[in-house]
């Protein structure tokens, strides 16, 4: 099964074609250039990988949390890619992703910008309670309430002794490892918090419609 992972919840968007365990390609892409060069940068490593986007059986996104604008842009391109070839779209979590093939106790951090981070905490790649956004300085404490007495590993871009993001080879081992609920049509990105829009406008950007009651 030949699959795409992609992450863009970072500056640095990870890209990587999987088919079954071989490694078919796989690149980094600086995710602050326009969105357009996200998709030579993915047609680069099909090519590469000397697979043509509807040779591909599924995508698999990595939905966040992380940069909003980025998070879009990826969950909009996965999505743009999968209706094209006719597959099912994977969702999984970036910082399940980043702490993906580490063993023990695990805390995943991204920088959340506004003096925060987004963090979550694996045992062995699960999940230990949510995923959360919270100032740098709380994550040890948290992380110690859940760990017990386990001693404690950090990945990612803040508290963490290298600096690493989420690749899409994690994304599509993620992906393959994982239910395979085909969020094509209903998924979209996991921002945990509001957006700043969303914060300073609650009932709508002035002069554009307004937020409906559900």
């Amino acid at each position: 099964m030949k699959v795409l992972g992609l992450d863009t919840s970072t500056l640095t968007s990870g890209i990587a074609i999987l088919d079954g365990e071989r490694v078919l390609g796989e690149a980094r892409h600086d995710g602050s250039a326009r969105t357009a060069d996200l998709l030579v940068a993915i047609d680069r490593v099909c090519r590469h990988a000397g697979v043509a986007p509807t040779a591909l059986d599924a995508v698999a996104i990595g939905a966040g949390p992380g940069s909003f604008t980025g998070l879009r842009i990826g969950m909009a391109t996965a999505k743009g890619i999968a209706f094209a070839a006719g597959i099912p779209l994977w969702a999984v979590s970036s910082l399940a992703a980043l702490a993906f093939g580490h063993p023990g106790f695990v805390v995943a951090v991204l920088d959340a910008r506004r003096s925060e981070v987004f963090a979550g905490c694996f045992s062995d790649g699960a999940l230990v309670g949510e995923e959360r956004v919270m100032p740098p300085a709380d994550v040890a404490g948290w992380a110690a309430s859940l760990a017990g007495d386990r001693p404690i590993a950090y990945v990612g871009d803040m508290l963490a002794p290298e600096v690493t993001t989420p690749s899409g080879l994690a994304v599509a081992r993620l992906a393959l490892s994982g239910t395979r609920v085909d969020v094509l049509v209903s998924g979209g990105p996991t921002y945990i918090r509001p957006s700043e829009a969303e914060v300073m406008y609650p009932d709508g950007v002035p002069g554009a419609l307004r937020k409906r009651d559900p």
